[in-house]
């Protein structure tokens, strides 16, 4: 190599004087003549003019001089691929994978062309993980995207609520159920802990699109710091055998030498990962995929008994036996963050990354020197707003969801000049939701009387759900209204608590904050809609239930007949304005604490009519359930059926939005029981944002007055004169 690059050196000097001997000349010539000679070195096709024969002769040397120089040109052009080639056979980096990625020339994507992009996702967990890979992905990109997800039933429940109500301009969408697949991987013993699901990969041709030609397939675990469609334009890079395009394993494990006995799969040197994989599709299937990876498990299934790294080992296997099929992507598109990690390898400076890989178990804990930077880099997306990704693509049309539509067309028909415009495209407003957003596990169908609680909160109210987790043994069904930020806030509280880590009857759902208002009968709605339980107690967030209260539900749900009569059983509402009380054990304790001051019907003292047709005057001495009729501005906090009606989201903040949906219990004829022997006590808590709005800002107040009376004609329509009562009754306060 260093005498090749003498000789270079050599034939330059020498070509470099013979050029400036010629120039000389040439010079020369020019004063004996009187006239400028032009000679365009560079240009061959230049023509020199002159009369002397013997000058023509010398531009003709001249000439042949320059087209060696030019093919000298050419051989230094391919020093580096010469020697990226050498290092390759050494062992070493390639330069091209390494970094200095601005210096790499990439392959054009047209404008708007659709990308595809494959994800396994199941479980609770990879549900919240793929959504920060999602939103890498939207940060960055350029090209309409489609996502294609391959879900178990809890994920399928999730993402589909979540791109339902995200509505990102496009993006499209399609779920293919991971049982389908299951089958085919079953029977591969697999000792990873990503289980079966981390097999599936192998089984993309069985559940893909026939005529989807081309797919990047991702981990839930990866992070970009680039647009994808540098990624996709790879593909234009692939010879006529290669089918798969995978990154090299940027560790030792599959050379067999992390500790003694160690014995992996077989692998082409250091192997590949899989956890970033583009593939061509239609080559797969000529080549007959399924057969290929079957047959390649099948042998070393025989020697090796399970898999350590899932579908890895076996995409591995296959390579060993067919290298033609890879083509080998740059260690930078799948830096991998891995136990015995050689990444660091793969760059100099951490803006040359494109792909970031968290493939350790012990994911944001790994030990890295860059680790700060990939930490901080990942935490920007998971909490990054995702609202701010729905933006158009300039001069890319795309088919507009039937969310959009739909939300488009409301829009078009409200009037901005209007005083209540805020109220009234808040209630139209989709909010982003992501269900389930911490492990749910409670199915118990054969419970006929099961009662959940149902309700709602936003961050300021957060400490009260370990509180009433302890007073409430049975299901739980929360809307959270957090920001993207705060919902991870909420994430380290929740898994930082003993009492909510033990639980798993409790739905957290998250509702993404965007708007003015707090939209407490969305969340309300929301939470109600995730109940698998047939009743429902619906609550507030400030009130602690009585202990047992959850059995005793059950037991009146049983004895009122309530599967065969409309009946709402109403629990009557205490509250004390002690931060510090002595919760009481039961119904003689509260008849004490309310004779010592100490405990106050609710809101007896600021707005008496919510509960007093409760009639606490009876409840006192009452030991079976009594009826009460209806009366204006009631609001109590009753059990029902789960099918009860939604609550009128047209109600957002505070006022009107718990009262309306008791008119609407009693339009539809529910009898009003009170229980004789349950309650519950609110707590104290600064007030909210939403009611000091209320109390300072006339327009408001305004609003809520409109709101309510189309809401009385609303009801009116829907119910007939039977609902003029209402009407009757609000014009008479």
């Amino acid at each position: 190599m260093h005498m090749w690059r003498g000789k270079v050196r050599f034939v330059v000097a020498t070509v470099t004087l013979l050029v400036l001997l010629t120039w000389i000349y040439l010079l020369v010539g020019r004063s004996e003549n009187g006239r400028a000679l032009i000679l365009g070195l560079c240009v061959s096709d230049k023509q020199v003019h002159s009369s002397n024969s013997e000058r023509e002769s010398l531009v003709a040397w001249v000439r042949e001089v320059e087209e060696e120089n030019q093919q000298l040109r050419l051989q230094l052009s391919d020093w580096p691929k010469q020697s990226a080639a050498s290092s390759r056979e050494s062992g070493s980096w390639p330069e091209d994978e390494g970094n200095h990625t601005e210096c790499v020339k990439q392959p054009v994507v047209e404008k708007c062309e659709l990308i595809h992009v494959a994800i396994v996702c199941a479980g609770h967990n990879a549900s919240r993980d793929v959504v920060t890979l999602v939103k890498s992905i939207l940060f960055h990109r350029k090209n309409p995207l489609y996502f294609h997800f391959i879900t178990d039933a809890v994920a399928y429940r999730i993402l589909s609520k979540l791109f339902q109500t995200w509505m990102v301009p496009s993006v499209y969408i399609s779920f293919y159920d991971a049982d389908e697949l299951k089958p085919i991987v079953a029977w591969i013993p697999n000792k990873h802990y990503s289980g079966i699901y981390g097999l599936m990969k192998l089984g993309l041709t069985n559940v893909l699109p026939a005529n989807l030609s081309q797919v990047i397939v991702l981990d839930t675990d990866i992070t970009f710091a680039t647009d994808i469609a540098e990624l996709w334009a790879i593909f234009r890079k692939f010879t006529d055998k290669q089918v798969i395009g995978l990154v090299e394993n940027q560790s030792d494990w599959y050379l067999g030498n992390l500790w003694k006995n160690h014995k992996p799969w077989p692998a082409l040197g250091r192997g590949f990962n899989t956890g970033v994989i583009l593939l061509l599709m239609d080559r797969l299937q000529r080549r007959g995929w399924e057969q290929m990876w079957r047959l390649t498990a099948e042998r070393e299934l025989m020697s090796m008994f399970s898999t350590s790294l899932a579908d890895q080992d076996i995409f591995n296997a296959v390579i060993k036996q067919n290298p033609s099929i890879v083509h080998q992507l740059a260690c930078f598109w799948n830096v991998q963050l891995s136990d015995h990690t050689r990444s660091e390898l793969c760059y100099t400076k951490v803006s040359d990354l494109k792909v970031i890989h968290w493939n350790s178990p012990k994911k944001l804990r790994v030990k890295n020197k860059h680790v700060e930077f990939f930490r901080n880099l990942y935490l920007t997306f998971l909490e990054y707003d995702g609202n701010l990704l729905r933006r158009e693509l300039f001069r890319c049309p795309s088919q507009t969801s039937t969310g959009r539509q739909r939300l488009q067309r409301m829009l078009e028909e409200l009037d901005e000049d209007d005083q209540c415009y805020d109220f009234r495209r808040e209630r139209i407003t989709d909010h982003r939701t992501h269900l389930y957003f911490l492990h749910y596990d409670f199915t118990d169908n054969m419970d006929e009387a099961g009662v959940t609680l149902v309700t709602q909160l936003s961050m300021d109210r957060l400490q009260m759900v370990e509180a009433i987790c302890k007073h409430w043994e049975g299901p739980i069904s929360l809307a959270l209204y957090l920001s993207d930020a705060e919902a991870q806030q909420f994430l380290q509280y929740a898994l930082a608590s003993q009492v909510l880590r033990n639980r798993r009857n409790v739905g957290y759902h998250i509702v993404y904050k965007e708007g003015q208002f707090y939209p407490v009968n969305l969340l309300r709605n929301i939470a109600l809609k995730q109940v698998n339980t047939p009743y429902v107690f619906l609550t507030d967030i400030d009130f602690l239930p009585m202990y047992g209260l959850h059995q005793y539900l059950r037991k009146s749900i049983i004895q009122l007949e309530l599967d065969s009569e409309k009946k709402a059983l109403i629990v009557p509402a205490f509250e004390t304005l002690r931060y510090r009380l002595s919760f009481p054990k039961s119904k003689a304790e509260v008849l004490s604490m309310l004779d010592m001051g100490t405990l106050y019907t609710f809101r007896y003292h600021v707005w008496t009519k919510g509960h007093a047709p409760t009639n606490f005057a009876k409840w006192r001495t009452a030991t079976t359930p009594y009826k009460v009729e209806w009366e204006a501005d009631f609001e109590p906090y009753v059990v029902v059926r789960r099918d009860c009606p939604e609550y009128d989201q047209r109600f957002v903040g505070f006022g009107w939005n718990k009262v309306s949906h008791i008119i609407e219990l009693d339009a539809q004829e529910y009898e009003l029981m009170v229980l004789p022997n349950a309650y519950i006590v609110h707590m104290p808590h600064a007030p909210s944002f939403d009611i000091s709005k209320f109390r300072s800002s006339s327009l408001y107040r305004k609003c809520l007055r409109t709101l309510k009376e189309e809401f009385h004609q609303d009801i009116s329509r829907k119910y007939g004169s039977t609902a003029l009562k209402y009407l009757t009754a609000e014009q008479s306060i």
